[in-house]
């Protein structure tokens, strides 16, 4: 097993989930001892010892905790106040909490934006009460408008509290037309994750109008695909996490993941 920081979005496996030792116990086969689940509201107390039993630990872990309501299939979901994601978090263990998404029409205007900045800030704040930090993490969509000569997205992070970190998918960036390894030292010191996938980059399933969902975007391991992943972690900060996931892959989705383990394995081994 490697030393390197790496964690697995449990997202990539969401059709494996029924049987969670069994999950876990082919996470932990493939030398994983990190993971971050993708809805920490979902089966909270089942998760917990089911992590322990096979040495596996939830470093970070996502909720939508900046928002009132979703719209899941359709329909407008009501979603509980971030406090109950906070103890979710508390009771796996979470250092990080990160929001997964924001919608796409809530990054058009500052006004807008700005909003979502603020309640991320005062997350930040009660966050902090329990020594818990929180975190969000972009699409694509979230480049697609310009505020003030820069994207909405790093307009974002200009107002945020310097206790906010930022998980990055360098995917999605890369999509939303953004140079990831620029964008990476722009961001600087506030990355503390990054959500590594591989694939093609010339559809944006966020696009307005684009009829492709992410879901069937064939994605691929680290080793392939447009990126170059190699130049994007070079230029992260060193103390990252590394959180391999995927949407979708064509072929075997454990073979996948095990393909992109290794990968920033022999990274990590090669700088010894």
């Amino acid at each position: 097993m490697s030393d390197a920081r790496v964690s697995l979005q449990l997202y990539s496996l969401r059709e494996h989930t029924a049987d969670l030792d069994a999950l876990f116990g082919r996470i932990a086969d493939l030398g994983i001892s990190r993971v971050e689940p993708f809805s920490i509201f979902d089966r909270t107390m089942e998760f917990v010892p089911a992590l322990r039993r096979h040495g596996l630990t939830a470093p970070t872990g996502h909720a939508p905790f900046l928002s009132d309501e979703l719209e899941v299939r359709g329909e407008r979901v009501s979603l509980p106040p971030a406090s109950v994601a906070f103890q979710a978090a508390t009771a796996l263990g979470l250092e990080v909490l990160i929001d997964p998404m924001v919608p796409a029409d809530r990054w058009r205007t500052a006004d807008e934006v700005e909003r979502t900045a603020d309640r991320l800030n005062g997350a930040a704040e009660q966050a902090a009460e329990i020594g818990l930090r929180v975190g969000y993490h972009n699409h694509s969509f979230e480049f697609h408008h310009d505020i003030d000569g820069q994207s909405a997205y790093e307009h974002f992070v200009s107002l945020l509290d310097p206790r906010v970190v930022l998980e990055v998918d360098v995917y999605w960036a890369a999509i939303g037309g953004q140079d990831v390894p620029a964008l990476l030292g722009r961001l600087g010191e506030r990355v503390a994750a990054l959500h590594l996938k591989n694939g093609p980059i010339d559809i944006d399933p966020f696009a307005p109008g684009s009829g492709v969902r992410s879901y069937e975007l064939d994605q691929t391991p680290l080793g392939e695909g447009a990126l170059d992943i190699a130049a994007i972690l070079d230029a992260a900060p060193a103390d990252r996490l590394d959180v391999i996931e995927f949407d979708h892959v064509d072929d075997d989705m454990f073979a996948a993941i095990a393909d992109s383990l290794r990968y920033l394995e022999e990274r990590t081994d090669g700088a010894r």
